[in-house]
């Protein structure tokens, strides 16, 4: 009786759409503070602002799993792509604020190519999640998911670079430290991506 009361299905994927898509709305404000330092604390609020709005979303889909009996798909799974997924947006948010704090007065390249694979990555992510409802995208999904594990593979080789130049060149110890913290919150959120990626696989392993 009680199970019959109880919701069927949900609404996860609308949810997981909606986080998909302010995950690219924060990397492109994090793209765009790269690209110019005038409107800095502008563009931290809106990650931050950006950040707040998914956190509920997330909260939405932890709840409704909670209140569905019969999910859509595993409810571990569920509850792994979004918490994964709002892990995307608590790293730009940290990579906004710490760009902030620090102070820091220019960026180099290699941040900016960082947070362009950032950016690479939370769109492939919207795209795999726009195709996970049906499990006839199955092909595509995967081919998407291999494109993420590629943009991470790349963001790697920048890291390492960006890292090798700056112990190289940067002669002030307080710039070099600050621009290291930035490298690997930024590429650490290519990783996160990857990581959705993986889950999403997984979810296609089990249901194709």
């Amino acid at each position: 009786m009680f199970a019959r009361l109880m919701p069927t299905e949900g609404k996860f994927f609308e949810l997981f759409n909606q986080h998909a898509e302010l995950c690219v709305k924060g990397a492109k404000e994090m793209v765009a503070l790269m690209t110019n330092f005038d409107d800095l604390e502008i563009r931290v609020h809106a990650i931050e602002s950006i950040e707040k709005q998914a956190d509920k979303i997330t909260y939405a889909a932890i709840d409704m799993l909670h209140k569905t009996f019969i999910t859509p798909i595993d409810r571990d799974d569920i509850h792994k792509l979004i918490t994964r997924m709002d892990d995307i947006l608590d790293l730009l948010e940290d990579a906004a604020q710490t760009i902030s704090l620090y102070d820091i007065k220019a960026i180099t390249p290699e941040a900016k190519r960082l947070a362009e694979l950032c950016l690479a990555c939370a769109e492939k992510v919207k795209a795999a999640v726009a195709l996970l409802h049906n499990m006839d995208n199955s092909t595509k999904i995967l081919e998407i998911c291999a494109e993420i594990d590629r943009l991470e593979s790349d963001a790697d080789h920048v890291m390492r670079a960006a890292m090798s130049k700056l112990f190289r060149d940067e002669p002030d110890v307080r710039t070099l430290i600050k621009l290291k913290a930035i490298y690997e919150i930024l590429e650490t959120v290519t990783d996160r991506c990857e990581d959705v990626a993986n889950i999403i696989e997984g979810i296609i392993v089990e249901n194709a």
